[in-house]
Formats: structure tokens, C-alpha cells, sequence
């Protein structure tokens, strides 16, 4: 075998067929594309156009709702977390926050937060900061003698004077209150 002699298996590269080149090739004239109108040309789509009649896509109700910039957390179950501790990748006498899963293997990667959750049975003494705890997980916890600490979302003291500027506002042009009163 020689570099000139090296080829595609046969069939392997098909050439495009060259259309609207002539009525001797077959697909002269119109190109395959039938006759006249919208649909012959290029560029346009009907996706969902049902003739006028009112398509299915609104005749259908709308339904659900995504909330914007939602938070996405990281959940642990309360036997997620013995697993880690009884296999030696966290230490149950220091604190446990996101840094600490994350580092111990437990989560990929730090989310928007912590939820910890109530599956499970946990034996070690841990002191656990999370976002959000279950009320089971937290009795779990404090029954094993730890102890979970929730982070706060702190509000600047100027968002909270907007706020109640704005809620004043609507008191005073009479939208806050219902009507009949």
C-alpha cells in the first residue's frame, strides 16, 4: 500500500445533488420544490400554521409557572451525611458548612445552598451550617447532641427602606386597600 494508492471506501462520500440546473438533469425548473407559493421558497416556515382555523398551540390553556432566577440548592439526606463521616471523608468534631461537603466529596459543586433533609439516621455529634433544614433532620441532629445553625439572608437597610417607602405609597393612593372598605 502506497499514499497514492490510499481511498475512501466506495459510497463513503456522496456528492449534494445540484439542483435546479436544467430540465435534463430532473430536477431543473422548480427544484423539487413543486410550484409557486410560500412553501417553494426559501427561508420560511408554517410550523403550527393550521389553515387559519385556531391552532392547537392556543386552543390549549396556558398552565404552570417558572419562577425567575430560581435557586437551585444542593440536598443531603442526614444518611448522605453519616456515610461521609463513617468513611472518614468528614470529620464530625469540626463544623460542616458547603465548603466542607464540597471538599469532602459530598456535593460537586456549592449551588446557591444547602438543603439538609431527614433520610437517614445520623449517629455522630455534628455542628452543621445549611440554608435550610427539614424539622426532621434538625431533631435528628439535635437528638445526636449537634447542633444546626441556619444561614440568614441579610437585607441591606436600604432595600428595607424602599420597601416600606413603596408599601407606603400604595397606602397612601389607596391601592393596598381593598375595596368595599
Amino acid at each position: 500500500m502506497r499514499l497514492n494508492e490510499l481511498k475512501d471506501n466506495a459510497g463513503a462520500r456522496k456528492l449534494r445533488v445540484r439542483v435546479g440546473r436544467g430540465i435534463g438533469s430532473g430536477l431543473g425548473k422548480t427544484a423539487g420544490r413543486g410550484a409557486k407559493g410560500q412553501k417553494s421558497r426559501s427561508g420560511v416556515s408554517i410550523g403550527g400554521f393550521e389553515g387559519g382555523q385556531m391552532p392547537l398551540y392556543r386552543r390549549l390553556p396556558k398552565r404552570g409557572f417558572n419562577k425567575w432566577q430560581r435557586k437551585e440548592w444542593n440536598e443531603v439526606s442526614l444518611g448522605r451525611l453519616q456515610q461521609a463521616i463513617d468513611a472518614g471523608k468528614i470529620d464530625a468534631g469540626q463544623p460542616i458548612d458547603v465548603a466542607a461537603l464540597v471538599a469532602a466529596g459530598v456535593l460537586r459543586r456549592p449551588k446557591d445552598g444547602v438543603r439538609l433533609l431527614g433520610p437517614g439516621e445520623l449517629k455522630a455529634k455534628v455542628d452543621i451550617t445549611v440554608d435550610h433544614a427539614s424539622a426532621s433532620a434538625r431533631e435528628a441532629v439535635e437528638k445526636a447532641g449537634g447542633s444546626v445553625k441556619l444561614i440568614e439572608v441579610k437585607v441591606l437597610p436600604a432595600d428595607e427602606e424602599k420597601r416600606k417607602k413603596s408599601a407606603a405609597k400604595k397606602a397612601a393612593s389607596g391601592k393596598g386597600k381593598k375595596s368595599g372598605e
